[in-house]
C-alpha cells in the first residue's frame, strides 16, 4: 500500500487507512501462526527477547493538554526500582492516590478532578510546584524506586522568537530559553546524563531521526505507530534509533482506544519503556492489563526492565 500510495506523506490513500490495514494485517498474521500478537511481532522484529516496560505516568498536567497556567505538559513517574511490572503498577497506584490527597489538601476537592488522560490539572502557576512531586514520592515511601520525567512540549509555549514560560514576558530575561541555547542539550544530556526524548523533533520518521541523530539533539525516540503510518515502518523507526545507542519509548496519542496493539508492540520490540498515562479510564487501563496478562503468561520467564530502561538488552 505505501508503494501505491507513492507519497512521501501518505496522502492519496492517508496515513490512517493505511495505519488500520497495517494492524489488521499484523493481527491476522498471528492468528494464523496461532501465537500471540506480541510473539508475531517478535518475528517480525526478529527479537528473541521478551522485556517489559518501565511505564511513565504521568500524573500532573500543563500546557495545551489542561486548564491551568502550569507551561510545561506533562509530569510523570516511572518506577525504575520496580523489581516487576506488577510492582511498578502498584508504586504508582499508590503515590497517585497520595498526589491526590495531597492536591485535595492544597486546591480542594474539585482540583482532583481527572482530565482525559486520567491525569490531575490543579490550579498551580508554577512548574517548581508540579515538580514537588518529591514530596508526594517521600509520602509514598518510593523516594528511591521512583523517577521524574516531564513532557515539556516547548512548542506550544514558543511565542515571538522565544519560549515563555509563563505565558506572558516575565521581568526576568533569564527566564527565557533562547532558540540559538537549544545546543546546549547536547551538552546537558551528555553532562548530567539525562534522557532527552524526541516527539515532535523526529515524528517518529527515520530522515528527521537520522538528522537527530547526526545532530545529537536527542537520545531517545517517542514511537507514534500512527506517524508513521504502518507495522513496517515502527518497527524501521524503532532499530534505526536502537542501532544509534538511542532509547525508545512507545507511547499512546491523547485520543486514544481500547486497543491494546501497543502493549504488545512495546514488550517485543524491547523497548523497555511506554507511556501511556495514568492508571485511570479504561482506555489506558487497557493497556496496562494486556501487558500485566503477558507478565503472568511469561512467569518465571519474565523479564523486567527497571533501571536498564534505557539500554534493556545490556542487562
Amino acid at each position: 500500500m505505501i508503494e501505491m500510495d507513492s507519497t512521501e506523506n501518505k496522502s492519496k490513500f492517508g496515513a490512517n487507512v493505511i495505519m488500520g490495514v497495517s494492524l489488521a494485517v499484523c493481527k491476522a498474521g498471528a492468528a494464523e501462526k496461532g501465537v500471540p500478537l506480541y510473539r508475531h511481532i517478535a518475528d517480525l522484529a526478529g527479537n528473541p527477547e521478551v522485556i517489559l516496560p518501565v511505564p511513565a505516568f504521568n500524573v500532573i498536567n500543563g500546557g495545551s493538554h489542561a486548564g491551568n497556567k502550569l507551561a510545561m505538559q506533562e509530569f510523570m513517574i516511572l518506577p525504575v526500582g520496580a523489581s516487576s511490572l506488577w510492582e511498578a503498577m502498584r508504586i504508582e497506584a499508590e503515590v497517585y492516590h497520595n498526589l491526590k490527597n495531597v492536591i485535595k489538601g492544597k486546591h480542594g476537592k474539585d482540583a482532583t478532578n481527572v482530565g482525559d488522560e486520567g491525569w490531575f490539572a490543579p490550579k498551580i502557576l508554577e512548574n517548581k510546584e508540579a515538580l514537588d512531586l518529591k514530596n508526594t514520592i517521600g509520602k509514598a515511601s518510593y523516594m528511591d524506586q521512583v523517577v521524574i520525567g516531564m513532557d515539556v512540549a516547548a512548542s506550544e509555549f514558543f511565542r515571538s522568537g522565544k519560549y515563555d514560560l509563563d505565558f506572558k514576558s516575565p521581568d526576568d530575561p533569564s527566564r527565557y530559553i533562547m532558540p540559538d541555547q537549544l545546543a546546549d542539550l547536547s551538552f546537558i544530556r551528555t553532562s548530567v546524563g539525562i534522557q532527552v526524548v524526541g516527539d515532535d523533533l523526529t515524528v517518529t520518521n527515520t530522515k528527521r531521526i537520522a538528522k537527530a541523530v547526526s545532530e545529537k539533539s536527542c537520545n531517545c525516540l517517542l514511537l507514534k505507530v500512527n506517524l508513521t503510518g504502518s507495522v513496517t515502518e515502527s518497527l524501521q523507526a524503532c532499530k534505526l534509533a536502537q542501532s544509534n545507542g538511542w532509547g525508545v519509548m512507545v507511547s499512546h496519542r491523547s485520543g486514544e482506544t481500547e486497543d491494546t496493539f501497543i502493549a504488545n508492540l512495546v514488550v517485543e520490540l524491547c523497548t523497555a519503556q511506554i507511556k501511556t498515562v495514568a492508571l485511570c479510564r479504561s482506555e489506558r487501563l487497557a493497556k496496562y492489563n494486556q501487558i500485566l496478562r503477558i507478565e503472568e503468561e511469561l512467569g518465571s520467564k519474565a523479564k523486567f526492565s527497571d533501571r536498564c530502561f534505557r539500554n534493556p538488552l545490556a542487562k
